[in-house]
């Protein structure tokens, strides 16, 4: 799928926030995730920053989408892995959180996951957070080109039955394109609704 995409605007606290507009699609994943990466994929522009360092989003970063409906995906900071101090991290759960729990655009989140290292404790407790709040979520695993098929398939099955999805993740790869468009597709479904 092609759109076009611009940067609207970072914030590194709600007071910085864009105001409420189109439905929002937040990602959100490991520091080391490829997170920045697979939205440039998605996006087709090298819109988000990327890095060798794992953990270089450190603020909540805007994108419009000209898609039908029409959309904004928000790249939320990694968790994790980030080699940075542990008080910077402590300092973007309340900025995640405060963005997660209060924006009334919020339609979903895209939760990414490593194909290669499974479902982890925080993916774990965020997906039931998101599930208690009623938070539409697609979970998509990502670097899948990592993995041989059946390998990836297998990781598929075990992120279903960790999270307790009802349907399976998508394997999805910002290297080659694979599972982007069903990315894409499954995106929309969610925002299509708040039209």
């Amino acid at each position: 799928m092609k759109v076009q995409a611009k940067f609207v605007t970072s914030a590194v606290a709600p007071e910085g926030f864009p105001p409420e507009g189109a439905p929002e699609l937040a990602v959100v994943g490991r520091s080391n995730v490829g997170k920045s990466s697979l939205i440039n994929a998605m996006l087709g522009t090298d819109l988000a920053r990327t890095s060798r360092t794992p953990g270089r989003t450190r603020l909540l970063n805007w994108f419009d989408v000209a898609s039908k409906p029409p959309m904004r995906l928000v790249d939320l900071p990694g968790y994790g892995y980030a080699e940075v101090t542990k008080q910077m991290r402590e300092s973007w759960r309340p900025l995640i959180e405060s963005y997660l729990t209060s924006r009334t655009s919020l339609a979903g989140v895209v939760l990414l996951i490593d194909t290669r290292r499974g479902a982890q404790d925080e993916e774990l407790d965020f997906a039931a957070w998101l599930h208690e709040r009623e938070t539409p979520l697609v979970v998509a695993l990502t670097k899948c080109d990592k993995l041989a098929k059946n390998k990836r398939m297998l990781e598929v099955q075990r992120a279903k039955q960790a999270l307790g999805l009802t349907r399976p993740p998508l394997a999805v790869s910002a290297l080659t394109g694979d599972g982007i468009d069903e990315l894409w597709r499954m995106s929309l479904a969610i925002i299509a609704p708040r039209k």
